[in-house]
């Protein structure tokens, strides 16, 4: 961790998030049930948890795409749920828009801010050595690799300014060996530009390799279940995942999840969760 982790005030607070749909016919559905957590600034928080047990949901309201029907989403200890100006954001599609170029696809934000075009696609385009994209600005997204895509949709995400990165599974529908390229660039990126970031992963390697912290969430309606800190030294490397360390923490993990993933299906199959 950083020694900005030290600051009294957390970089982002949680607090007592709950949520539940309408489904019609008097009946209701609580997806989010009293989360609470925080994150430091310049900190790596990964968030797992069973499959549909409401981490999106979680994750749209601190994003401020939704409103809890209870809780806070506190920035620099100030209220913030419906806004989403302090956050840069990266759903798990790269959604690149196939008619722009490259450059024009990460000016785009800025555009829609006010920015006037040409000056837009200059600040785009002063990320593209970081991003591994230099000589790709005037190409359109088809002619990148998974990777490269992922690369340029972080670099629309990030071109904003914003010290705080949601990333919603990124890496999700990449294959493994590219998959692995992109988690050692994040974790370069991310220690440059001293992003305060919060990862929804369901890869348990990926989470221990990256993160600071690693949060694993209950069935639903998700609460915190752990919070797990990964005391492994930084910058990180491939071979630390063979580490006794890295493995107790992997271990440590699905233990936790498998049994959250087994409620989930008792869940669906009609038992109450217990």
């Amino acid at each position: 961790m950083t020694a900005e982790m030290s600051a009294s005030v957390p970089k982002i607070e949680i607090v007592g998030l709950d949520k539940e749909f309408d489904l019609g016919g008097g009946e209701t559905r609580r997806v989010v049930d009293d989360i609470s957590f925080t994150v430091e600034p310049g900190e790596f928080v990964s968030v797992i948890g069973p499959s549909g047990c409401g981490k999106s949901t979680m994750f749209n309201i601190i994003a401020g795409l939704e409103e809890p029907d209870l809780g806070e989403v506190r920035v620099d200890g100030q209220n913030v749920v419906g806004q989403r100006e302090h956050f840069a954001y990266m759903p798990q599609k790269d959604l690149l828009f196939p008619w722009r170029t490259i450059v024009e696809n990460g000016a785009l934000g800025l555009e829609v801010q006010g920015m006037p075009k040409k000056k837009a696609l200059e600040r785009s385009k002063s990320f593209f050595r970081t991003f591994g994209l230099a000589g790709y600005e005037d190409s359109h997204p088809y002619e990148l690799s998974g990777g490269m895509r992922q690369r340029a949709a972080l670099l629309r995400t990030v071109v904003q300014g914003r010290e705080i990165l949601l990333l919603d599974e990124p890496f999700g529908a990449l294959d493994s060996l590219t998959r692995i390229e992109m988690q050692n660039w994040l974790q370069g990126v991310w220690s440059e530009y001293s992003w305060t970031a919060v990862l929804i992963t369901h890869d348990i390697r990926e989470a221990v390799y990256l993160s600071d912290r690693v949060i694993v969430l209950t069935a639903r309606p998700a609460s915190v279940r752990l919070e797990l800190e990964i005391d492994l030294p930084r910058p990180r490397d491939l071979s630390v995942t063979t580490s006794h360390e890295f493995i107790a923490y992997e271990e440590q993990l699905i233990e936790v999840l498998h049994e959250e993933s087994r409620k989930a299906f008792a869940q669906q199959n009609g038992a109450p969760r217990s």
